[in-house]
């Protein structure tokens, strides 16, 4: 959940005729590999490859090479297709910067019906903010925009913990991540800053959470040992909390942007929230308790056999001997295991219902929901079973009556990702390197330098660039046109990168031109950083650790 100073990319070779920056795959149009079926092509060449499996570790060096293998490994969903649902989108969303999302239309349904939605993300003060950091702060500010409930934090107990910095180092860097959010427009009258350390509230839900988490499933997730100090898992639960706050006075849709390689701290996260609802809602087809594949087999054989019975009841009998004798898809192996089912339930009517299952309940919860289900139900000693209320309709009342008894009622919070930037001397975009970055603390000579000193991807010589064009997607340089200098000129960023492919521009000009914009950006930086001091010294921020 919390950005971490580092930004992971791949390196692009050093050369006075290569456009500095790598585009990752970004395109003016928010073309991408992934995306090469539609019209998104712009002559580009598949580069990504097979390769291993993708380790995803939040205070790793894991750096994506193939973002292709995220959906299918980690399940999260190509943003491509939410894309026209988007209200007024964010140029990081149109080019395909933010490549992914998991569960992120509850957030868009908040935000087009203008119903309560918020976001977060957290910032881990080992260093100086740079342009890389700048991405999250742009999509925290774009959703507060848009009305929703803006968090911001300092991960100072994750920094102390987890690289062991000391807290007047916390205290210092702190304040630069606070300076250049508020100077580039979070507003915090109608959102919230806070640092770990100092939020009881955050503090007393991570001890709570910590009660649904063991130690055997953080070193699944997360590779601890024996050698891993409690603070350091301490602080994940931590984080935790930190992504569930925003729902403790009400539950409400809440995205989280990050990076893919906190894509963990994200799915930890949901099963925890889970975790803590009072019921859960399924569906059912009889008293028995079926999991998804089994699921999708009844529900075959009782659309199969509903309209063949005289008086329109299905035994669960009758459809064992239905799946028995059918050639069914059972791509989860659910079969055996579901025929078991059916034969021991014998001639128990086979029938679609909505089921609540007692989780986490208490006798007096349990009571109460009996109470509210209206309509036929049946009574069980774990679960409710409703023939009349959606699956919509049981989550809305199962969380209703759990907050009306002291629950969470948590939604599961949902997550977009965003392609890491990539060095400008190639490599990862690294604060211990700092050729490698553009600090957001830089003086705007000192980004000039840097852009023109940056690694380019164009060809060997000029005249070989206007044969066969530059290579675009490689480069670092077109990489800060697209995620930053271009702003939300999606025009400028398309000429850019035709002219550069097209053999119409020339690395020495591009970089040139580059620099001197991010020279202004920085110069107009620096500017409302000094005028966000103000600003910052009113805020009730602990900006010295009281540790």
């Amino acid at each position: 959940m919390t950005r971490d100073t580092d930004v992971h990319g791949t390196a692009g070779a050093d050369d006075d005729q290569r456009p500095n920056a790598r585009a990752e795959d970004v395109l003016p149009d928010g073309g991408s590999e992934e995306r090469s079926s539609s019209n998104h092509s712009h002559g580009r060449t598949p580069r990504e490859e097979a390769v291993d499996d993708v380790a995803l570790d939040p205070w790793g060096s894991s750096a994506v090479s193939d973002y292709r293998k995220l959906f299918k490994q980690f399940g999260i969903e190509e943003f491509d297709a939410l894309l026209p649902e988007v209200p007024d989108p964010h140029y990081l969303m149109r080019r395909g910067v933010i490549f992914g999302h998991r569960d992120y239309r509850p957030v868009l349904d908040a935000m087009r019906n203008d119903e309560p939605f918020a976001a977060l993300s957290g910032f881990m003060p080992t260093g100086d903010p740079h342009i890389g950091h700048k991405l999250v702060f742009d999509e925290l500010i774009w959703h507060q925009e848009r009305g929703g409930d803006a968090y911001g934090l300092i991960a100072d107990l994750e920094a102390h913990s987890a690289r062991g910095l000391s807290w007047d180092e916390i205290d210092e860097h702190a304040r630069d991540y606070l300076l250049s959010l508020l100077a580039l427009g979070f507003d915090p009258e109608e959102g919230e800053l806070y640092r770990q350390s100092a939020n009881r509230e955050v503090q007393d839900l991570a001890f709570e959470l910590g009660a649904e988490a063991n130690f055997s499933e953080l070193q699944s997730i997360y590779g601890f040992d024996g050698e891993t100090d409690v603070s350091h898992m301490q602080s994940v639960v931590t984080q935790m909390a930190d992504i569930l706050y925003p729902q403790l006075e009400e539950p409400k849709p809440t995205v989280i942007p990050v990076g893919p390689d906190q894509d963990p701290h994200v799915r930890l996260a949901r099963d925890l929230a889970a975790r803590t609802r009072y019921f859960g809602v399924t569906q059912a087809y009889a008293s028995f308790e079926a999991d998804p594949g089994e699921r999708v087999l009844l529900a075959r054989a009782h659309d199969a056999l509903e309209d063949r019975e005289n008086d329109g009841t299905v035994r669960c009998v009758d459809a064992a001997e239905w799946l028995e004798g059918t050639d069914v898809d059972d791509p989860t192996d659910a079969l055996p295991s579901a025929l078991e089912k059916l034969h021991a339930a014998g001639k128990e009517p086979l029938r679609p219902r909505t089921r609540f299952l007692d989780r986490n309940a208490t006798d007096e919860a349990f009571e109460a929901l009996i109470e509210a289900v209206e309509g036929e139900k049946r009574v069980y000693e774990a679960h409710i079973d409703s023939f009349e209320l959606s699956r919509e309709e049981a989550e809305s009342l199962a969380r209703e009556v759990e907050i009306d008894h002291g629950g969470y009622g948590f939604l599961a919070p949902s997550s977009i990702y965003h392609r890491f930037m990539t060095g400008l001397t190639g490599g990862k975009m690294s604060s211990s390197i700092p050729a490698s970055h553009i600090s957001l603390l830089d003086e705007p000579e000192t980004g000039y330098e840097k852009v023109n000193s940056a690694t380019t991807a164009g060809r060997e010589t000029a005249e070989l660039q206007r044969e066969l064009g530059g290579e675009a997607d490689e480069c670092p340089v077109y990489e800060l046109y697209a995620y930053l200098l271009a702003g939300d000129d999606d025009e400028f960023a398309k000429e850019v990168y035709d002219e550069c492919v097209g053999g119409e521009r020339l690395c020495g000009d591009c970089k040139e031109q580059a620099a001197r914009l991010m020279e202004e950006f920085l110069a107009e930086h620096q500017e409302k950083r000094e005028e966000a001091e103000g600003l910052l010294e009113e805020l009730d921020f602990e900006l010295d650790s009281r540790r």
